[in-house]
């Protein structure tokens, strides 16, 4: 599978430019037929069994970590499978052991999302948070490391920033946050999927990522990726059934045995999967994250990042052709899939947004902080064509406003 036959998987681009996977994007058809098999197999318990049918399907949503782990170069223990990026960056910060007076870094450009564990941590405990302003549209490491004190004990951050697409320098940050002995806890729904993100080059203590997104699984599963480190130095905020080491002859057989309590000595599982519900879970979206994923890594990583970068080097170079304002950060060590402009006023953003979208051309219009605007997003199934259509719908709207700027 290469770039241009992979835009086949995604007929509704015969319609529409969607370039939108920054807010939540189109599965490929492939997820979907597997969908279909799944809920054929939910309708008709094809095993004849019962017992044999839920341990399938378990089966089934279990082929999602393996596909994860290759892709961030992880070790297939060390993924969760969780509900979204929110629900895995609470348990992050449920599990780790804070007190009054200690102290969390994060930037001004952050999702709320990024902060809010952390807030409510501070109305409970009374733990500081310092909120770093960012350097037009940058939040630099050196930022970080001058904030740092003695009670320093986490730094939460987006590897890529949601408004305007900025990559911070996750390296240098993962290096800094090593030797100062302070937790680094990462967002990267808006990278992974599209830019190559490798735990092992770049280790974090904790990242989470919904599948809604770059990951092209719009159905409700993501994961959080918890290192060995982390593990060992924290508690699992959950337990369930499977939580615990499965029986020798299996859960069917353990469940039908008369002399089994639900008071036992049971030995919990020391992987990620430990953080998981412990109980049945969203079986259709952890498959249709698997097949999502898997045609990711059938492609390969390397090549959708070129593929991505080259697309924003198309769009802010035709941007710029334009006259018009790019607000992302155009260093190609700090871009995304993520291009970011602006037009005179949020209020002719926002016009814009609606010219566009009767055109049926897809962006959004995000702020934080005063940085943002008219949001892009480059996946791997768009192409040239996608973004020249949407150049030229705006600069013909600018016309139509009097404000023409070629």
């Amino acid at each position: 599978m290469n770039i241009q036959d992979a835009r086949l998987e995604f007929p509704a681009l015969e319609q529409q430019a969607f370039l939108d996977s920054a807010c939540v994007s189109l599965a490929p058809q492939r997820t979907v037929n597997k969908l279909r098999e799944f809920l054929d197999i939910a309708a008709f318990c094809p095993s004849g069994s019962s017992t044999q049918h839920h341990i399938d399907m378990d089966t089934m949503r279990s082929a999602a970590r393996p596909q994860i782990a290759k892709l961030i170069n992880a070790d297939e223990e060390d993924i969760a499978l969780v509900e979204s990026t929110t629900h895995g960056l609470n348990l992050v910060a449920s599990a780790i052991p804070l007190q009054r007076g200690d102290r969390v870094i994060i930037s001004d450009l952050e999702f709320l999302e990024v902060a809010l564990p952390w807030l409510q941590k501070r109305d409970e405990i009374g733990i500081a948070i310092d909120v770093l302003p960012n350097r037009g549209g940058k939040l630099l490491v050196e930022d970080v490391e001058a904030a740092m004190t003695r009670d320093t004990r986490v730094v939460a951050v987006s590897s890529v920033q949601w408004n305007n697409g900025f990559r911070c320098d996750l390296d240098a940050l993962s290096r800094l946050c090593r030797d100062r002995g302070v937790f680094l806890i990462v967002d990267a729904i808006q990278q992974v999927g599209a830019i190559p993100l490798d735990v092992r080059k770049t280790p974090v203590d904790a990242l989470a990522c919904g599948g809604h997104k770059w990951l092209l699984s719009p159905f409700g599963c993501g994961f959080l990726y918890l290192s060995k480190e982390f593990r060992a130095k924290v508690k699992a905020p959950l337990a369930g059934y499977l939580s615990v080491t499965e029986p020798d002859d299996g859960w069917g057989t353990y469940f039908g045995t008369p002399s089994i309590s639900p008071v036992g000595d049971f030995e919990y599982v020391h992987s990620a999967r430990r953080w998981e519900n412990g109980g049945t879970s969203n079986y259709p979206g952890a498959i249709g994250l698997a097949e999502s994923v898997g045609l990711l890594n059938e492609i390969g990583i390397d090549a959708i990042g070129e593929h991505v970068l080259s697309l924003t080097d198309h769009l802010i170079a035709a941007l710029h052709q334009a006259k018009i304002k790019v607000v992302t950060p155009e260093e190609r060590r700090y871009r995304s899939g993520i291009v970011t402009f602006s037009l005179d006023t949020p209020a002719e953003n926002a016009a814009l947004i609606e010219f566009l979208r009767e055109r049926k051309v897809l962006v959004s219009l995000r702020y934080t902080s005063d940085v943002g605007g008219v949001r892009v997003g480059c996946h791997l199934f768009n192409n040239t064509a996608d973004l020249e259509r949407l150049v030229e719908h705006t600069v013909t709207f600018l016309r139509q406003q009097g404000r023409t700027r070629v």
